[in-house]
C-alpha cells in the first residue's frame, strides 16, 4: 500500500505518513485504530508488542468469539471438553 492510499484512508496527509515513515514523529494514540483498521492488522502486530493473549490463531479467535456469541452452546462444548 502506498503512503498515498494509507493516507486517503485515515484521512491524514501524504507528508504525515512520511513522517512518520522516518522517524520524524509518530502517529496520536488516537490514530493508531485508523491504521490498524487500514491495514488489517491488530494494534500488537503494529507496534511489535505481543502479550500472552496474542498469540492465539485465528481460527482459535473465532473459535472464541464464536463461543462467547452462542450462550445457549456454552454448557455443551463446556461438557464436551470435560470442563462440567
Amino acid at each position: 500500500m502506498s503512503q498515498k492510499q494509507l493516507a486517503q484512508l485515515i484521512n491524514v496527509s501524504n507528508s504525515r505518513i512520511s513522517n512518520w515513515e522516518q522517524g520524524i514523529n509518530r502517529p496520536d494514540a488516537d490514530i493508531i485504530a485508523d491504521i490498524c483498521r487500514a491495514l488489517n492488522v491488530s494494534p500488537s502486530e503494529l507496534m511489535g508488542v505481543y502479550l500472552e493473549s496474542d498469540e492465539f490463531t485465528e481460527a482459535e479467535k473465532r473459535l472464541i468469539r464464536a463461543y462467547r456469541e452462542k450462550r445457549d452452546m456454552q454448557k455443551a462444548v463446556n461438557i464436551l471438553l470435560g470442563l462440567e
